[in-house]
């Protein structure tokens, strides 16, 4: 029973990504990207925030990859690179 709960996300052991603290940030392009890998399965899981202010108003965008690392410097690193992507194809779209 305990691996259908966490197939369809009733169990497991994991943080969740919304307490993640940032480890990384960087600014590129007028946009803060901060690395918040957590910790689930043993593994520090890609995590991480994008925000600009726009308008007077802070706009912020999360995102989780699939990626997975036993360190959490490696976690951090590939979130920052992903975050740097995603900036750069999608700019101001990003938030919507």
């Amino acid at each position: 029973m305990s691996f259908l709960k966490r197939l369809f996300g009733g169990g497991g052991s994991s943080e969740a990504p919304a307490e993640a603290a940032s480890v990384k940030q960087v600014e590129h392009k007028g946009f803060l990207i901060r690395a918040t890998p957590y910790k689930t399965d043993g593994q520090y899981q890609t995590c991480g925030t994008v925000s600009k202010e726009i308008g007077g108003e802070t706009k912020e965008h999360k995102f989780i990859r699939a990626d997975r690392f036993a360190n959490v410097d490696d976690a951090a690193d590939v979130a920052i690179r992903k975050g740097i992507q995603m900036v750069n194809e999608q700019g101001d779209r990003i938030f919507g």
